[in-house]
């Protein structure tokens, strides 16, 4: 079924937010500089992120990048001479890409990166703050920190050894080399990898796929995930178990129930 698309007014043109039936879009649109991030869109990202959370016709959100060469090819480097010019302007240019990285990692539906192309740098990090990574077989993954000269702060690191591992970070940062496809699989860093001609269809049935099952269950999920990854003093494991109760008080459960003994596909609607 084909559903009408609509556009959403962001910060900058250089992000683009569309919602297609329950699936919501943000797409990096920087093609002349490889989508390169700009203060601008680490600023938008948040507002749409949490626009998308709130809207309870969104049940999925995929990340993409605009053209065919890159997902996101980290910072807009051509902005650090104006953006970075003083202690103030790296604070604030910072805490705009922190904050854009923290809404991502905890936004309360799933998402998911369909990567082609470059994703570097920043872009590695935004792929990672993604619950998902479905990646076409020319990407190219890498953090070039070590031959820049950059320090990298520990969120960024500690995100990255969450899902591919210690070593395989080490092996990331030491190197400051671009790894491909194929290594990016072997290192768990993406969850599947497909043909180009097939990423944009594949990753839309996946993404239909999750939006057809339950709201509330995979809510809970992916909350049980954001507090699995924190320290264990500070997660709410009584908003988990709550999450867990409010299942199965849904009109969503009756619904699944029904739906199996009937044996037909059930039709949710997240209450």
């Amino acid at each position: 079924m084909n559903h009408p698309e609509t556009a959403l007014p962001t910060l900058t043109d250089k992000l683009i937010a569309r919602k297609e039936g329950a699936i919501g879009w943000i797409i990096f649109n920087n093609p002349a500089r490889h989508n390169a991030v700009s203060f601008e869109m680490w600023q938008a990202l948040p507002v749409v992120l949490d626009e998308f959370a709130r809207d309870p016709e969104v049940r999925v959100i995929i990340l993409r990048g605009a053209g065919e060469k890159a997902f996101v090819a980290g910072a807009d480097i051509s902005q650090f001479k104006e953006k970075r010019s003083s202690e103030e302007a790296v604070q604030a240019y910072n805490a705009a890409a922190d904050n854009a990285n923290k809404a991502l990692h905890e936004c309360p539906k799933p998402t998911i990166a369909m990567i082609r192309g470059y994703c570097i740098g920043g872009g590695t990090a935004i792929a990672v703050g993604c619950d998902i990574r479905i990646a076409a077989e020319d990407a190219r993954f890498g953090v070039p920190a070590g031959r820049l000269g950059l320090g990298y702060r520990f969120m960024g690191i500690k995100r990255l050894a969450d899902v591919v591992g210690p070593s395989f970070t080490a092996e990331i940062f030491f190197t400051a080399r671009q790894f491909t496809a194929q290594e990016a699989l072997q290192m768990n860093l993406v969850n599947r990898l497909v043909p180009v001609a097939e990423l944009e269809q594949y990753t839309l049935d996946y993404a239909n796929t999750i939006a057809g099952n339950a709201p509330l269950t995979i809510a809970s999920i992916k909350r049980a995930l954001i507090e699995y990854l924190k320290d264990p003093d500070k997660r709410d494991l009584e908003l988990c178990q709550k999450m867990v109760e409010d299942c199965y008080k849904s009109a969503d459960y009756r619904e699944g129930q029904t739906a199996f003994m009937e044996k037909r596909k059930p039709v949710f609607k997240g209450r």
